[in-house]
């Protein structure tokens, strides 16, 4: 309980923007003065909170205000996707310190990835003179599906040879931190969750876009996970009749059916890319994606042509999801979601103005992340963050 009633008074000191004194704090939780001033107290002499000013009042002495010290501890944030590592740094406010990125021709086999995910880390750290005691852990975001318990990711669709990993122990083992895995969508929408004011009332849809394709929900501001936490496996929702053949034997799966690699293939077939394309080069795949959004963006009909067939399938695809779910909206985010997300956004708003089953009752919001091609990256850190310092019953990871 203790522990608890520490995390609940940093959490609110870490979400007020101008900080908070004892005495607003006293009112928020409704804890005794005794209980707070020795919480204050504490989260001072570990360095995690500042006195940082005073506030003058009607009546009384001045309140002391107490802010976060972002510098006082830092989080790791590590993104595999199959065509690129992503890394960052945040400090303790949320804010990414550093960053770095390592595009990939291919994904290696998990002990070399282990091994060149861990060398990153520590360039990562060392770049920026951070005390390694500082660091809280690593969050790590992987594509689905994952056993999470087992901290394993189980058989990646564009992950050769990743049959069944251990991620989190052995990427533990080679960095001396704390790992904390999760499914990429699901970082995502921790991230997007980190930069939202007030996480309360939020119900939402995260629909992420990167080498393949997946989803989180959050209810009440909690992502939902789902009896194996892998909720938001959507890569074969039907987006109608036609399109490209899947895997799994049927025409217009959604992940067929927005895949860069796919995408990409078409427009070499169709003649609007130079050919030919080696598939198995996700560097070369990604490279050729932007450049296919370009001439869009500069007017190329055929172009124009085929990511708009695209979002249309994505908009049916997102239909389903939020008739199912009835929230308040869906936020689009991801790797491959700034090169042709303002084009995708248009398409949805139009296909879906008169479609959503809730739409006579509430608005239903489509909005691209502002946190770009790093959110996935950025949420994985959030998630270290959550373990650390965020309210739960298991206590705190300070200790």
């Amino acid at each position: 309980m203790s522990a608890f009633n520490q995390a609940v008074v940093l959490d609110l000191i870490r979400r007020s923007e101008a900080g908070m004194s004892r005495v607003e704090l006293i009112g928020a939780t409704g804890l005794s003065t005794q209980t707070v001033s020795n919480i204050a107290r504490r989260l001072l002499d570990l360095g995690l909170i500042v006195e940082s000013g005073k506030v003058h009042v009607p009546q009384g002495k001045p309140r002391t205000t107490l802010t976060i010290d972002p510098k006082s501890r830092y989080a790791v944030g590590a993104h595999l996707d199959p065509s690129v590592l992503t890394f960052v740094l945040l400090d303790l406010a949320g804010t990414v310190v550093h960053r770095k990125h390592l595009p990939v021709e291919a994904v290696a086999g998990p002990e070399e990835t282990v091994d060149k995910i861990a060398t990153a880390i520590e360039e990562l750290i060392s770049e920026t003179d951070t005390p390694r005691e500082r660091v809280l852990g690593v969050g790590i975001a992987a594509p689905g599906p994952i056993e999470f318990d087992q901290g394993a990711v189980v058989g990646p669709p564009m992950l050769i040879g990743w049959k069944r990993v251990e991620l989190r122990e052995s990427l533990g083992k080679a960095t001396g931190y704390p790992v904390f895995l999760d499914k990429d969508s699901a970082a995502a929408a921790h991230a997007e969750l980190w930069v939202r004011d007030n996480r309360s009332d939020e119900n939402f849809a995260f629909v992420y876009l990167g080498s393949g394709v997946g989803a989180a929900v959050v209810m009440n501001g909690e992502v939902v996970r789902g009896s194996s936490n892998n909720v938001g496996e959507i890569g074969h929702f039907s987006t109608g009749d036609g399109g490209r053949v899947c895997g799994c034997g049927r025409t217009g799966c959604l992940g067929v059916s927005v895949m860069p690699v796919q995408l990409v293939n078409d427009s070499v077939n169709r003649g609007i890319l130079q050919g030919p394309l080696d598939t198995a080069d996700l560097r070369q795949v990604t490279d050729h994606f932007h450049k296919l959004a370009s001439l869009a963006d500069a007017g190329d009909e055929k172009a124009g042509a085929l990511l708009h067939e695209a979002a249309g399938r994505l908009a049916r695809a997102v239909e389903d999801i939020a008739n199912l779910l009835d929230v308040d909206g869906i936020v689009f985010g991801g790797p491959s979601w700034p090169p042709i997300g303002d084009r995708y956004l248009e398409v949805l708003h139009a296909a879906l103005a008169n479609r959503l089953a809730m739409g006579m009752i509430h608005e239903v919001e489509l909005l691209g992340s502002a946190l770009g091609e790093d959110i996935t990256a950025v949420g994985a850190a959030c998630i270290v963050l959550d373990h650390a310092l965020s309210p739960r019953s298991g206590g705190l990871m300070l200790e």
